[in-house]
């Protein structure tokens, strides 16, 4: 029973582990640039999904990549440029 408790735990904390790794570092260099991920590649929540990776679509409008502040409206993609909010 004790070693069902202890893989349990080691399990659990495991979990929490990677979902942290999962999560973009936002840091204040950066900003979220809307319109300009690739398929599975955006960086968080947005429109019909609200986890990192799950962009169905390349350059969907309503998901964000992190990139450096400043250059997001200047990114240009084949649907246009990059956006600072999501449409």
């Amino acid at each position: 029973m004790n070693n069902r408790i202890v893989t349990l735990a080691l399990a659990s904390s495991l979990a929490s582990a990677l979902a942290v790794a999962a999560t973009p570092a936002f840091s204040a260099e950066q900003e979220k640039c809307f319109g300009v991920a690739l398929k599975g590649q955006n960086d968080c929540a947005a429109g019909k999904h609200n986890c990192a990776g799950h962009s169905e679509v390349d350059y969907d409008a309503a998901s964000f990549k992190l990139v450096p502040k400043g250059t997001c409206v200047s990114m240009e993609t084949p649907n246009g440029m990059g956006m600072l909010k999501p449409a």
